[in-house]
């Protein structure tokens, strides 16, 4: 009875011990399979097209690209500072400090990729020389675009804003108006609709791409190198602790390749542009 009790544990912490490797086995394979994939959080437009069309650079390195879409500019955020994402790609560093201030997150730049221009679009009148005095110029209401609006108006000559004034620039930094315009401030997203009804719209890139505008509608784009474009180019987002990580950097070449490049000038015509510094 000794004899077979003492079989009996002896086969059981063998079993035991071959259910265990199994299972460390099994945990291994599928962490090694998991860490040779980048989840990446991203709006639609364009930045899941941008990642869609660099996957094939991910795979050169040796990794394989998984998208999340988001509609919203909060959950990309939340879910990469909860560890849902390894990184991810929809915003611009001025709204990343935000989000950081105001949710005690730590959340960091890793790389720049492009930048949406604001343009000034055709809407009654086709040129920015023939504006004339009354006509009516849209620009976004909101306190960051507006003043990328002014600045881009400033460059052309249409206005003449007060020293100084930059990225905060509004209407009441307006010191010369030799066409005697006026400025209508409305919300970012209907001016494209309101072109019918506006000599000349200024248009967030996105919203633009939205309303099928191309390079043909556009009088204007913001400069490579302007103020606004630096500042707020999109970025690649990712926890601190990850920020040397090789799927970052696996991911952030691949973003900035020349194989990104050609498919946002193919298919953005100008709307978006890969930023280089």
């Amino acid at each position: 009875m000794k004899k077979n009790t003492k079989k009996l544990i002896a086969l059981a912490t063998a079993l035991t011990f071959a259910v265990g490797l199994v299972t460390l086995t099994g945990c291994g394979s599928g962490s090694s399979s998991d860490d040779k994939v980048i989840k990446v959080g991203a709006s639609p437009t364009p930045h899941a097209e941008i990642l869609k069309a660099v996957e094939s650079e991910v795979e050169k390195q040796g990794y394989k690209l998984k998208i999340v879409e988001f509609e919203d500019y909060v959950k990309p955020n939340q879910a990469l500072a909860d560890g849902d994402l390894d990184a991810n790609y929809f915003q611009h560093k001025p709204y990343l400090d935000d989000y950081n201030k105001k949710n005690g997150t730590d959340l960091v730049p890793a790389g720049t990729v492009h930048y949406e221009p604001i343009g000034i679009y055709k809407g009654t009148k086709s040129t920015i020389a023939s504006l004339s005095s009354g006509d009516k110029v849209g620009v976004p209401n909101d306190t960051t675009n507006e003043a990328r609006a002014l600045l881009l108006l400033q460059a052309k000559g249409v206005i003449k804003l007060k020293d100084g004034a930059g990225l905060d620039a509004t209407k009441a930094d307006i010191v010369s108006n030799p066409k005697n315009i006026e400025i209508e401030e409305l919300d970012a997203a209907i001016i494209p609709k309101s072109l019918p009804d506006l000599a000349l719209g200024v248009i967030n890139g996105n919203y633009a791409l939205g309303a099928d505008l191309t390079s043909a509608d556009c009088l204007a784009y913001e400069a490579a190198d302007s103020e606004a474009a630096s500042e707020y180019a999109n970025i690649v987002a990712v926890r601190k602790e990850d920020l040397k990580s090789k799927k970052t950097k696996v991911l952030v070449k691949a973003l900035q390749s020349a194989t990104a490049k050609k498919y946002i000038e193919k298919t953005y015509k100008g709307t978006v542009e890969l930023y280089t510094d």
